[in-house]
C-alpha cells in the first residue's frame, strides 16, 4: 500500500451562511467572498473579475455561487476568466458551498467565489 502525504493549504471550509454573510473556518465574512488555497477574502462581486484572475494556475475549478438561486453569468465577466484557463461552475451559493466543502475535503485544487443569499 502506498500512502501519500496530504498537503494542506490556507483554504478553510464553509461553516455556514445566512442573509448577507458567510462563516468560513469560524470567521464571519460580510458580503461576497472568495475562499481558496490562499485563504479567504472579501470580493467585489460580479464587477470584480480581477481578484478571480489571480487564481489562474492555482486551481482547477472555480465554483461561483450566484446567491440564493442559480443565475446566468454575464459574458463580459466570464470571458476573461475562461481566457485565463479557469474552469468556472456557476450554481446557487448554497450548492456551491456544499460542493466546495466536499471537494476541499478530498484535497482538490479548488476555490469558491460566492454572493450571499
Amino acid at each position: 500500500m502506498r500512502l501519500n502525504e496530504v498537503v494542506f493549504t490556507d483554504a478553510k471550509p464553509i461553516d455556514g451562511y445566512g442573509p448577507g454573510f458567510f462563516r468560513v473556518g469560524g470567521d464571519v465574512i460580510q458580503g461576497p467572498m472568495i475562499a481558496g488555497p490562499t485563504g479567504t477574502l472579501t470580493w467585489g462581486g460580479l464587477d470584480d473579475s480581477e481578484a478571480l484572475l489571480a487564481l489562474a494556475g492555482e486551481i482547477d475549478v472555480l465554483f461561483l455561487g450566484t446567491g440564493a438561486e442559480v443565475a446566468h453569468l454575464p459574458d463580459d465577466f466570464l470571458d476573461p476568466l475562461e481566457a485565463a484557463g479557469l474552469a468556472v461552475e456557476a450554481m446557487g451559493s448554497p450548492a456551491a458551498c456544499r460542493t466546495y466543502n466536499v471537494l476541499l475535503s478530498e484535497g482538490r485544487r479548488i476555490a469558491l467565489a460566492a454572493l450571499p443569499v
